[in-house]
């Protein structure tokens, strides 16, 4: 033990710049390191045969190198990590040749224009056959047996695509960019894009998927709005739950293939929010998975246990925190008939009625009998008007009613009540959870002081007076109901954070107040319980779970899945605390909010400027149609979705001053950091139509990413893409993230990523900035890359935190003795 915690401590000081490091200072206390130093710290210990893997999460828990050293010789260490079973993976890698690539980009685009074209035609001749009609209430009922019979053909036809180009699926790889994989990505489309993939958390969406071949008992309620796609490979028994933004699809993909493989889920299951099922998994009846976790391909979790984290491992916490009640067949079928009346019966009237009121009359008088004249300037005005009175007549609307009606529904549902779905009650509670989850409005206002009386508005109880940091909540926020939301003062929540204040049984819902405390900081893509044990000046890293058993914590940091306690903060991120009080903290934050409150005004500028094109083209499309037929209309489609992308990477680029983001570690309140924040309320989204199309590599080039030859990505995202750098065939999967920034508390850090060729992101990962992946590395599903971690090539990664995966057949690359005992299921 005294070699190894030598050679330990001679890296270590190499790392921090010292020439000695005594084997009993604490690497965060008495050294003033961060994780990203440990991060380093770690891959040097790797490229040395004569140590042994160490990982972050080794380095929390033995925080010396005397413990640390003590940790990795002992032969049978208390806490020993999950084995992964071996994955189904290619024998080898596959490569499409350059005609294979553009010929498979080719006829997707060939079915988008013909989709367009199909669309286009509907919409026209239905409008034509309303219009004919004499009459408020002869329009009215023309607009809902129109609006039946194309909702009707917009459910059915993916249905029939499925079982006319795929039949039934089975277990099998599918060559990216082949012709098979073009039949694939067909269904794939269709079949996310049903109306009926709305009606997610209704039986309307259990009968969707057993139409498309899902073997689903009775009693199943899912509220995950990732549409399975292998259909044929899911099993789901009676009864069982699955919480929304968990993905099961049946499918991934992996390095240049799409492998389809069984899930399979026993009766009375009870999946958690923000899961990961892979490919080739297995839940028995009455099992559980808690929040935040993933089962690996191979993993089976036995009849009547519960297992969390990632990667899942048995646990006692039980996650069903809600008793059933009396909820019969009839219940289910009377809720599901009136969802669809309100929508065909309201919603699409509604929708014609204001389009024409708006719309429908101005562009008669500008159209006449004859065609436009496009150099006559009265057009152009006439089409602001009409741009102007749409988007911020909406803006303005949508703020009224956001802020109203959820409230008034509200009233009907009583907080620690247990009441049976599909009942009045579960209609309004639904109802307020779509409404005041706007995504526009929490993007206008969040990473601003505007977020906070928004957010009062809505109905969060914020501790008052509220500590105002510019950025108490990040443009990301969800909840299942805001007036059950507490926040203590002090608190900075980061993007992509989801309260879950509702529990579901299948036959039950109940809300519950979600209280987060004061002094603490939420990072990125956390779900927040209402069952939570965290409590005041608490760090809760990004992707972490938050614990719902045990005592309350309260001045520790978490991280990690099942979590683990870290520092509440480090030495380092103490640098900029003179800018976070006094005289100095009002300068700047009243200079913080001038600057976004311009941001805001340049967001709502090219919103409306998009919306003004929309018109034009819109208005040049009914100028066309005498002449072009639906062709017109169909046009206006496409040149409006390419326009899109153009907007897109305009206006983010201008948001930058057409410079490239640089890697920066500053105070919240440093101009650099406001003008990040100006590119993240404009930064561009990439439309999901581009998903799995050589298309959507086109657009991150344009958006600044580095990029590789032939990239299949199926639906990640990124934030800062000029600092990003993707190798030739990497593949990426569904819900990734590749994130080159992070906040904490008061400090903003931002560095750059590397992926290597050949790499393979799996669903629902995150990497986080300042880390490299070597070529041919697999990042697991659900992992978390923890900033500064390198990957060394051919490796695989997994969990959260992420680090070399242990198998059946010992550790991936690289077997090491100081692992013990083999972990029995």
């Amino acid at each position: 033990m005294a070699d190894t915690a030598a050679l330990l401590a001679e890296v270590l000081a190499g790392v921090v710049g010292v020439e000695q490091v005594e084997v009993e200072s604490h690497f965060f206390h008495d050294l003033g390191a961060d994780s990203m130093v440990m991060a380093r710290f770690c891959a040097r210990v790797r490229k040395r045969a004569e140590l042994p893997s160490v990982s972050m999460k080794d380095i929390y828990r033995n925080p010396t190198i005397a413990s640390l050293a003590a940790a990795l010789t002992d032969a049978a260490p208390a806490v020993v990590e999950p084995l992964v079973p071996v994955p189904s993976e290619p024998a080898a890698p596959a490569r499409a040749g350059a005609l294979e690539y553009v010929l498979c980009g080719t006829l997707q685009l060939l079915f988008f224009l013909g989709s367009s074209f199909a669309a286009a035609f509907v919409a026209v001749r239905g409008l034509e056959w309303i219009s004919a009609g004499s009459g408020v209430v002869e329009t009215y009922l023309r607009s809902v047996l129109f609006g039946g019979a194309a909702f009707l053909g917009a459910c059915v036809l993916p249905i029939l695509a499925k079982w006319l180009l795929i039949g039934r699926w089975k277990p099998q790889q599918i060559r990216i960019w082949s012709l098979a994989y073009v039949r694939f990505w067909v269904v794939k489309t269709l079949v996310r894009s049903s109306p009926l993939a709305l009606f997610a958390g209704s039986p309307l969406y259990v009968l969707y998927l057993r139409a498309l071949g899902a073997k689903v008992g009775r009693g199943v309620v899912i509220f995950s709005q990732h549409v399975p796609v292998a259909t044929d490979l899911l099993t789901i028994g009676d009864g069982a739950v699955i919480r929304k933004d968990s993905y099961f699809t049946c499918y991934r993909a992996h390095s240049g293939w799409i492998q389809t493989g069984a899930v399979v889920l026993g009766r009375d299951v009870y999946v958690g929010e923000q899961t990961v099922l892979d490919i080739e998994t297995s839940m028995g009846d009455g099992a559980q998975l808690g929040h935040v976790s993933s089962l690996h391909a191979g993993q089976a979790v036995p009849a009547g246990q519960g297992w969390h984290g990632s990667v899942a491992r048995p646990t006692d916490v039980d996650y069903r925190m809600v008793a059933p009640a009396a909820c019969g067949t009839l219940r289910s079928a009377v809720y599901s008939v009136v969802q669809v009346l309100t929508m065909l019966a309201l919603y699409l009237p509604l929708v014609i009625c204001v389009l024409d009121i708006l719309v429908g009359s101005r562009v008669e008088a500008l159209l006449g009998a004859s065609s436009l004249d496009f150099t006559n300037v009265v057009f152009y005005l006439e089409a602001l008007a009409i741009s102007f009175v749409v988007f911020f007549g909406s803006l303005l609307l949508s703020i009224v009613f956001v802020v109203t009606v959820p409230r008034v529904l509200s009233l009907a549902v009583k907080p620690d009540t247990v009441y049976p779905l599909y009942g009045v009650r579960y209609l309004c509670h639904r109802a307020i959870t779509r409404v005041a989850n706007s995504k526009f409005l929490i993007g206008l206002f969040g990473d601003s002081s505007f977020i906070v009386p928004f957010l009062r508005g809505l109905g969060y109880d914020l501790s008052s007076p509220v500590v105002q940091t510019g950025s108490n909540f990040g443009d990301h926020l969800r909840h299942d109901t805001p007036y059950l939301v507490s926040v203590g003062p002090g608190t900075v929540c980061a993007s992509e954070l989801s309260i879950v204040n509702a529990d579901y049984s299948s036959t039950s819902f109940r809300v519950s107040r979600a209280s987060i405390g004061a002094h603490s900081f939420l990072g990125n893509m956390i779900v927040y319980p209402s069952q939570s044990k965290v409590g005041d000046n608490c760090l809760l890293a990004t992707k972490v779970m938050v614990p719902v058993d045990g005592e309350v914590r309260e001045g520790v940091g978490l991280l990690g899945s099942p979590s683990f306690e870290i520092p509440r903060t480090v030495d380092r991120d103490n640098r900029f605390n003179d800018l976070t009080s006094g005289n100095e903290l009002r300068r700047r934050l009243a200079a913080k909010n001038r600057h976004n409150a311009l941001t805001i005004g340049f967001f709502l500028l090219a919103r409306w400027f998009y919306t003004f094109v929309a018109v034009v083209t819109g208005l040049c499309a009914a100028s066309l149609y005498p002449s072009l037929g639906v062709s017109a209309l169909a046009l206006a489609m496409v040149l409006l979705l390419l326009f899109s992308v153009v907007h897109g990477v305009l206006v983010e680029r201008a948001s930058t001053g057409f410079r490239p983001l640089p890697p920066k570690y500053c105070s919240i309140y440093d101009i650099d950091f406001w003008r990040t924040e100006r590119f993240f309320k404009l930064e561009s989204g990439v439309g999901t139509v581009f998903n799995g199309t050589p298309f959507k590599s086109a657009i991150w080039r344009l958006q600044g990413v580095r990029l590789g030859k032939r990239l299949f990505d199926d639906g990640c995202q990124m934030a800062e893409k000029n600092l990003v750098t993707i190798g030739d065939d990497v593949t990426l999967n569904a819900g990734g993230w590749i994130q080159c920034h992070s906040q904490e508390d008061y400090v903003f850090k931002c560095d750059q990523i590397t992926i290597g060729a050949g790499c393979t992101l799996g669903v629902g990962s995150f990497v986080l900035y300042g880390t490299t992946m070597g070529d041919g590395a697999v990042l697991a599903p659900d992992s978390f890359l923890m900033k500064g971690e390198e990957i060394p090539p051919h490796a695989r990664w997994g969990g959260n935190p992420a680090r070399e995966l242990r198998t059946d057949h010992g550790i991936h690359n690289r077997d090491v003795a100081h692992f013990g005992a083999k972990w029995h299921q």
